[in-house]
């Protein structure tokens, strides 16, 4: 059986790697922009490592309470961004116990077994070679340069949607805190009358359909782009 403290480190060791290349990968953008990612801007951060029937990774910026009765805590640093590792599994909280991932991963299930209403980001992948440093470093600098395309954007949204820059402030709240729905009904709201955001929109939002909300906000800025002058 393998142990589990040194199972914890090594995803403690793989959070790290998705952290520092995440950084790294933040300091080849513009200051502003860096500032704005979600990851920095958080500051501090619990990362919540759930063992299901998947390894699900979740990075809050929610208090999770103190560390109760079997619950382990590793903390981390690099380059200003602290965090800490909270451990979970159906032990801990028997709720997980009853999350069916036979079909693949279920990411909101977990989400709300602890209780989590917004994440920064969540990453499902698996024990062993799933925690591969390669693996973390190209998770990391791809969070970080996802992020950075929202930003940029957002900022394009401000400056074509005038009038409607509370909304567009909204939808990048949204985004940052990872509610991807609410992302998209906002879509709708800043361009209401458009009826290729409203196709993008309801398809994103179909029972059974997986939230898109980049796919939508590229609809939505290329709307604006594309708008008679």
């Amino acid at each position: 059986m393998a142990d589990p403290m040194a199972m914890r480190k090594a995803v403690a060791g793989y959070v790290e790697g998705i952290h520092r290349a995440y950084v790294k990968q933040a300091t080849t953008f513009p200051p502003a922009v860096q500032g704005r990612l979600p990851l920095l801007a958080a500051g501090r951060l619990t990362v919540a490592a759930v063992g299901a029937r998947n390894l699900h990774i979740l990075a809050t910026t929610e208090g999770l309470g103190p560390p109760r009765g079997q619950e382990v805590e590793l903390p981390g640093e690099f380059e200003g961004l602290e965090w800490t590792v909270r451990f979970y599994d159906p032990v801990v909280v028997p709720a997980l116990g009853l999350i069916d991932e036979s079909e693949g991963p279920a990411s909101e299930k977990v989400r709300g077994a602890l209780g989590i209403a917004t994440v920064v980001y969540h990453v499902v992948t698996q024990p062993g070679s799933g925690l591969s440093p390669h693996h973390a470093g190209h998770v990391g600098s791809g969070l970080a340069s996802a992020h950075s395309a929202a930003t940029r954007d957002f900022e394009r949204l401000r400056d074509r949607a005038r009038g409607r820059e509370a909304l567009v402030d909204e939808m990048e709240g949204a985004a940052v805190a990872g509610l991807a729905r609410a992302q998209i009904l906002l879509a709708r709201a800043i361009r209401p009358h458009d009826a290729t955001v409203g196709e993008a929109v309801d398809a994103s939002l179909r029972p059974g359909a997986t939230p898109d909300p980049d796919g939508v906000r590229k609809v939505l800025l290329k709307a604006f782009t594309e708008e008679p002058v």
